[in-house]
């Protein structure tokens, strides 16, 4: 969600999580990804952006980043510089006045855990500085400079919930009824998406199709979760199991503290739980995130999408 006064040059916007309700990772493509099939939703953990249009830069760079935790790189490699980077750019191609921005980051989401917080912070990113600098650019336009940055990009600009295909750039959204809780735990360590690419290729012989229940829900724009919770499944478990046991132990710890369903969410290594209320996830939080190392986070479903109020 995103708070703003016309009065100011400053946006904070809110960035969610996300999960993979489904994740398939298809074949190979000519470009070296994967076609996956996934259907993906938000989750209320969020990280928080300042985003502030200045009249002059602070240092050499036009985009100043700061974040609040010491680990995460603000240069280059940085999801979100690299995203206002790219935003001041299309918009000086436009012909807009060239101006600075200064960004404060406030990360609450677990950083390599398969629920896409850097991909979130960029498209909110995009959605504050189309929304400061007036570029009026559509939903799908702003997905469309998103692609370049990552897979889950163009997914949390149609947020809360969307089937996506291709290498993520293929976004349906549709609408899953009902409310949720969800209980996501990440074990205290990272997983590396090229390693998790590089374990699951080894793991498998070739590719699954998809089920006919999954063909299914294709051109379907409304689903309950009563029909999607026995559809869960995440081709990296089996291919990330023998190498970390951990994450088996937390899907049967979820599952015992009352979760409908628990799943990997995407390449991890965070494991979520799904939840009928509010009182029992949080019950399921103090329980299974008790264990030293873990972090458990109790969040409603479906936050989003990332519009101006």
């Amino acid at each position: 969600m995103m708070n703003s006064s016309m009065g100011e040059r400053t946006v904070l916007v809110r960035a969610p999580a996300k999960v993979n309700l489904i994740l398939r990772v298809l074949d190979r493509r000519p470009d070296g990804y994967h076609n996956l099939w996934s259907l993906m939703h938000t989750v209320g953990l969020e990280d928080d952006l300042h985003v502030r249009l200045m009249t002059e830069p602070a240092g050499a760079s036009l985009v100043q980043l700061a974040c609040d935790d010491p680990t995460l790189p603000t240069d280059g490699r940085n999801l979100v510089r690299r995203a206002a980077e790219m935003v001041l750019e299309q918009a000086a191609a436009q012909g807009r006045p060239i101006q600075a921005v200064d960004i404060h980051l406030t990360k609450r989401i677990p950083m390599g855990g398969g629920l896409g917080g850097g991909s979130s912070d960029a498209a909110a990113t995009i959605v504050a500085l189309n929304h400061l600098l007036g570029l009026g650019w559509s939903v799908s336009e702003m997905a469309k400079l998103g692609e370049s940055l990552g897979s889950d990009v163009p997914f949390f600009l149609f947020a809360p919930c969307a089937r996506v295909r291709g290498r993520g750039e293929d976004v349906a959204p549709l609408t899953l009824a009902g409310t949720r809780w969800v209980v996501l735990v990440n074990p205290g360590f990272p997983i590396e998406t090229r390693w998790a690419y590089q374990r699951l290729a080894e793991s498998r012989r070739g590719v699954r199709p998809l089920s006919a229940a999954l063909v299914k829900l294709v051109g379907r724009d409304r689903l309950s979760w009563s029909e999607v919770v026995p559809l869960m499944e995440n081709d990296f478990e089996g291919a990330l199991a023998p190498a970390h046991p951990a994450l088996s132990a937390l899907k049967t710890e979820l599952l015992l503290a009352g979760a409908e369903g628990a799943l990997l969410s995407g390449s991890g290594a965070t494991v979520f739980g799904i939840f009928h209320d509010e009182a029992t996830a949080v019950r399921a939080r103090d329980l299974v995130g008790r264990s030293e190392g873990r972090r458990a986070f109790a969040a409603p479903a479906g936050i989003g999408p990332l519009t101006c109020g």
